[in-house]
């Protein structure tokens, strides 16, 4: 055994601000929410900040998606995250997905620009219409493949 192997190393500043970020998003209030969103992403290190907060919105998002409550809260987030090009694609395309899952009108052009991410998680839910899309022209081999799979799970049933 290596004598630096058995001391403890200690954990960098920006993991301990990571965890502590993700205790107090999943904390916040409607009120607070879009300040602690604001301070977040004011630290220096924008990877972990924006890290954060994505786990955050996909964790409120998912919550929220299929209540009146996500319109509002997606208005207030987009515009504490105005700055993040990735942060503001990852609320529009949980609007979309929105769409999707609860028969809202939705543009297939718009599924097939999407991210990897949303296709992969639109393969694996039930709109017929996007998964015939998705089985069809889908970006990668993987989203349709799920896509099919899916598919022919729905017209068994």
């Amino acid at each position: 055994m290596n004598q630096h192997d058995a001391l403890p190393q200690e954990e960098p500043a920006e993991h301990l601000r990571f965890r502590d970020y993700l205790s107090k998003l999943e904390q916040a209030t409607e009120a607070d929410e879009v300040d602690l969103i604001s301070e977040v992403l004011a630290d220096p290190d924008q990877t972990m900040a924006q890290s954060a907060v994505v786990r955050h919105l996909d964790r409120r998002a998912a919550d929220l998606l299929c209540g009146p409550a996500y319109e509002p809260w997606a208005e207030r987030l987009t515009q504490a995250t105005t700055r993040c090009p990735f942060l503001t694609r990852r609320l529009r395309e949980w609007s979309l997905f929105r769409a999707v899952t609860l028969r809202h009108p939705w543009r297939p052009d718009a599924l097939l620009e999407s991210s990897d991410w949303l296709q992969l998680k639109t393969a694996a839910a039930s709109n017929e219409a996007a998964l015939e899309i998705l089985a069809d022209i889908g970006r990668t081999k993987r989203i349709r493949n799920t896509a099919r799979t899916n598919l022919k799970r729905q017209t068994r049933h």
